[in-house]
């Protein structure tokens, strides 16, 4: 099924105007252009049915809006890897930092039970001291019964001193290694606590970041889904909108048989009156009354305004035909004045199916050619089939009528009823 791709400027009006970064010339310069490419994007659609024209623009909405969507999507993606495998690391943190707790606790008991044996050898020293153990082993030394005696008495009187000595030593080694010991446990409790916080942020952050992921996804496949309803819209309405292209089609080739028609009978006059002058001679040619373009003459823009859409062939992407825009259009305000071209006679002033209120005028022969200009959309016509109406003379209003997405004026200059490009006959640039 083909996708619709005719409303891509509308993705591009939004963008452009939702950043504010460009200086107030940049922006008005901006915002004109994709004005235009907006305007001719929707006068490409003008054959189209209603509803293939909201489908379209829908259509055009959701292809706007999806990149974003998307860029949204793998963003909320990446967050949902980055923070589980945060939290993934936290827990690996934590899990060492209990294990490490465990074996601190573990070393300071062992310690502290060093610490309460040193305690209970100092005691027992210190109770047999006190209870005169000191005055025992002086008489034992008393008491010896010769030098052998005296020096074994002494040796063990010695390694009584060092025994308690030592366990001195020892419960001052356990009391410090139990220190550190504890130290140790305090600064892996910490680690522990703190990669439990990090953990716990790291996983409220993954779900958060889980959440937004399945928004993100939901919403582009609402976009994809609201794309999906467009296109078969437009699709169901392609009958309608190609019978639509073939009456613009056979529309247009009345019209310019009509022109041909008024050129002939005003060549048929002009050769008569020639004739006349001439004393029965005709002449070889009929007489010029328009002047073109070559000549360094032009017409009057017929409103004021700017174009907004090209003559010319143009392509629809959504039912692959190329229709011809027989004309150019120029944006304005609804109701603003319309005034003719150039001095010429009014022949055609009515509905004309999709080109809604039209008023043709023919200005005479140019280079034996028929020449006329046509306004199409307007909201009001205020002259009459017949009517002579003069250079600058008011002859309508520009609205929005027939196969028409915006109010503008669409003009056309016609040789033979054959359309032209009307800027080559326009002063200026309409650009």
């Amino acid at each position: 099924m083909n996708r619709i791709r005719i409303v891509a400027a509308v993705g591009a009006v939004i963008m452009l105007l939702g950043s504010g970064t460009a200086g107030r010339a940049d922006t008005r310069d901006d915002k004109a252009r994709l004005d235009r490419q907006l305007q001719e994007t929707q006068a490409t659609l003008e054959a189209a049915t209603e509803k293939a024209q909201q489908a379209a623009a829908e259509h055009g909405r959701a292809a706007a809006a999806l990149p974003g969507a998307q860029t949204d999507l793998a963003d909320a993606k990446g967050r949902v890897i980055a923070a589980d495998a945060a939290a993934r690391q936290a827990e690996r943190d934590r899990a060492e930092a209990d294990a490490a707790v465990r074996a601190a606790e573990g070393e300071y008991k062992g310690a502290q039970d060093e610490v309460d044996q040193a305690r209970r050898d100092v005691s027992a020293f210190v109770a047999a001291a006190y209870k005169g153990g000191g005055f025992a082993m002086f008489n034992s030394v008393l008491d010896s019964e010769g030098p052998t005696d005296l020096v074994v008495r002494i040796q063990y009187l010695d390694r009584v001193a060092q025994e308690n000595r030592r366990a001195l030593d020892q419960l001052t080694v356990a009391r410090m290694a139990a220190k550190q010991r504890s130290d140790v446990a305090v600064l892996a409790e910490r680690r522990a606590r703190q990669a439990a916080d990090e953990a716990s942020r790291a996983l409220a952050d993954s779900r958060a970041a889980q959440a937004s992921a399945e928004r993100a996804a939901a919403d582009v496949q609402a976009l994809l889904d609201r794309s999906a309803r467009a296109e078969a819209t437009a699709n169901a309405e392609r009958g309608a909108v190609l019978a639509r292209y073939e009456q613009i089609k056979i529309d247009s080739a009345k019209v310019a048989e009509q022109l041909r028609a008024e050129a002939a009978a005003e060549a048929a006059a002009e050769a008569r009156k020639a004739k006349s002058s001439s004393g029965g001679t005709a002449t070889k040619a009929p007489v010029t009354t328009a002047v073109g373009p070559k000549a360094g003459a032009f017409f009057l823009m017929p409103v004021n305004g700017w174009k907004s859409s090209n003559f010319g062939m143009r392509f629809d992407p959504v039912y692959k035909v190329y229709q011809l825009h027989a004309g150019i259009d120029v944006a304005a305000g609804g109701g603003q004045p319309i005034v003719a071209a150039a001095d010429g006679v009014v022949v055609r002033a009515g509905p004309s199916g999709g080109n809604g209120n039209y008023t043709c005028l023919s200005h005479g022969l140019y280079q034996g050619k028929g020449l006329a200009t046509c306004y199409a959309h307007q909201s009001a016509i205020l002259v009459r089939v017949g009517e002579r109406v003069q250079r600058g003379q008011l002859i309508g209003r520009v609205g929005t009528t027939g196969a028409s997405t915006g109010n503008h004026l669409h003009f056309e200059v016609r040789l033979d009823g054959t359309p032209v490009q009307p800027l080559n006959w326009l002063p200026g640039c309409l650009c």
